[in-house]
């Protein structure tokens, strides 16, 4: 009769957990960590940022999806993210349990003002979980103020200049 009931509550037990899935943590095997927190750099410069995904779980993780996002820390600033990084999305390779892969992503500032990056992974499938993300990258883009805008300084110099010259040598 024990014995029967034991039975009774394993089978139990393990329809639960088929029916509810993997148990929180097992989807907490993925880490992302980035190499800083806080990039400084002028509009219209280029940087990078690397990313680690690492598998802390006791068996392969593969079909994932690293995505780069980018955002602004600024209600009043507009920010498309294609104008950012044309490489934002990153097919993974199977990571073997205790390995990781490192991706560096190459960025430009577009926008001035503070801007915010994170890498999300997620599965391929589409599987309906929350992702996995890094830490928040703030970076800070000052806007740059230049005398030679668009390169117009010297035509804006020297036609005048010219054009003086011209009325001097003319005799005007």
């Amino acid at each position: 009769m024990i014995a029967r009931r034991l039975v009774v509550a394993a089978l139990a037990v393990l329809v639960a957990v088929v029916v509810a899935g993997p148990a929180t943590g097992a989807s907490n095997a993925i880490a992302v960590t980035v190499d800083r927190t806080a990039i400084s750099t002028s509009l219209g410069h280029k940087f990078s940022l690397r990313s680690r995904i690492a598998n802390n779980g006791a068996t392969a993780a593969s079909g994932l999806i690293a995505h780069l996002n980018v955002l602004s820390l600024r209600p009043d600033v507009y920010l498309d993210p294609e104008d950012w990084s044309s490489h934002r999305t990153r097919y993974l390779p199977a990571i073997p349990a205790g390995g990781s892969v490192t991706i560096n992503w190459k960025m430009q500032a577009v926008n001035a003002g503070s801007i915010g990056v994170f890498v999300a992974v997620l599965p391929r499938n589409g599987e309906p979980r929350p992702p996995t993300t890094g830490a928040t990258v703030h970076v800070s883009i000052a806007r740059r103020r230049t005398l030679n805008s668009g390169g117009i300084l010297p035509l804006a110099l020297g036609v005048p200049a010219l054009l003086s010259a011209l009325l001097v040598v003319v005799g005007v």
